[in-house]
C-alpha cells in the first residue's frame, strides 16, 4: 500500500491546480462493476495497482468536495491534498461486498480529513476541540442568514436544530470572529509602560550555570551520535546523512534509485540503523 501511494503523490504532485484540475478530471470514471473487481483484487492478493486505480478514479471528488471549504482562507492545494490523504484511507477500508459504492464510502474520509486540517490551521489557537464545537464550526456558518451577531432566537433555533447548547453556540459566534492578537503586542509609542503578554514571562534563559549544562549535555550527545554512526554499515550511514542530518532531506524515492532498491527497504534499513544508533548510545550512557 505504501508503494502505491508514493507512486501517487510523485505522479500527481498537487502544485499546478490547473494542470492539476485538467489531469484528474481526464481519468474515466470507474463502473460499478470495474470498482468491484478492482477493491476484491486489493483486498484478497494486494494488488496495488488496482489500488492505484481505485484512487486516481475518485480525484476529481475530492476537488469537488476541497471547493466547498473555500471560504475558510486556506489553500485550496492544502485542503485537496488533505483530502487525498483520506481518500487513500478509505480505499484502503473498503469492502466491496458491502455494495456501498467507494465515492459514497469515501466522502467520509475525505472530509474528516479537510476538516482536521481546517481545524488546526484557520486560526493560530484552537477554536473547535469538543465534538459540538467542531459540529458548529462547520454549520455556524451557513446557517447564520445574515453578518451581524445572531439574535436569541436564532441562536435557539440553531442550538435545537445541531442538539448543542445555546451557550455553545453563542461561545463558537464569538471564536469565530475574533481576531488572533500578536504574542509580542506592538505600540505606536515608544513608553515604557506598554507592555505585551510576552514580557510578563520569566526568562530562564540567562542563568549561566543552566547554559553550561545544556551546553556540555548537547556536545556529549552530539559525540555519542558520531560515534555510532561509525559503527554502521556506509550504506546506513549515508541514508541517515541524507534523510536526517543534512541540510537538505532527501526523499526514500531518490535514495531507493540511488541503490536501486525500493523505497520501502530504504525505509527497512533507515529504521534499523536508527535503532542501532539509539541503542549504541544508550550503552555509553
Amino acid at each position: 500500500m505504501n508503494k502505491s501511494l508514493q507512486v501517487f503523490q510523485s505522479n500527481f504532485p498537487v502544485d499546478n491546480l490547473t494542470s492539476y484540475f485538467h489531469r484528474v478530471n481526464s481519468i474515466p470514471l470507474l463502473t460499478e462493476k470495474e470498482e468491484k473487481d478492482l477493491a476484491t483484487r486489493f483486498r484478497e492478493e494486494g494488488d496495488l495497482e488496482a489500488v492505484r486505480k481505485l484512487v486516481m478514479s475518485h480525484l476529481r471528488f475530492v476537488v469537488k468536495i476541497a471547493r466547498k471549504y473555500s471560504g475558510y482562507g486556506l489553500s485550496e492545494a492544502d485542503l485537496i491534498q488533505e483530502g487525498n490523504v483520506g481518500l487513500m484511507k478509505a480505499v484502503k477500508r473498503f469492502d466491496p461486498t458491502v455494495g456501498v459504492r467507494l465515492v459514497s464510502f469515501a466522502v467520509h474520509w475525505i472530509k474528516a480529513e479537510m476538516h482536521e486540517f481546517i481545524i488546526k490551521n484557520w486560526r493560530i489557537v484552537k477554536i473547535a476541540t469538543t465534538k459540538a464545537q467542531r459540529k458548529l464550526f462547520f454549520n455556524l456558518r451557513s446557517m447564520k442568514k445574515r453578518l451581524a451577531w445572531l439574535r436569541q432566537n436564532e441562536t435557539e433555533n440553531i442550538a435545537t436544530t445541531l442538539d448543542v447548547k445555546e451557550k455553545t453556540v453563542t461561545e463558537m459566534e464569538k471564536r469565530l470572529y475574533a481576531q488572533d492578537e500578536a504574542f509580542d503586542g506592538y505600540s505606536a509609542s515608544d513608553d515604557e509602560k506598554n507592555f505585551s503578554p510576552s514580557q510578563y514571562l520569566e526568562d530562564t534563559s540567562t542563568n549561566p550555570e543552566t547554559i553550561l549544562a545544556e551546553t556540555s549535555a548537547e556536545a556529549d550527545s552530539h559525540s555519542k551520535l558520531i560515534d555510532a554512526l561509525k559503527q554502521v554499515d556506509a550504506r546506513s550511514q549515508d541514508i541517515l546523512q541524507c534523510r536526517w542530518l543534512g541540510d537538505k532531506k532527501i526523499t526514500l524515492q531518490d535514495l531507493a534509485a540511488k541503490y536501486n532498491v525500493s523505497a520501502e527497504r530504504i525505509r527497512q534499513l533507515e529504521k534499523q540503523a536508527m535503532t542501532k544508533i539509539k541503542n549504541l548510545m544508550l550503552e555509553e550512557s
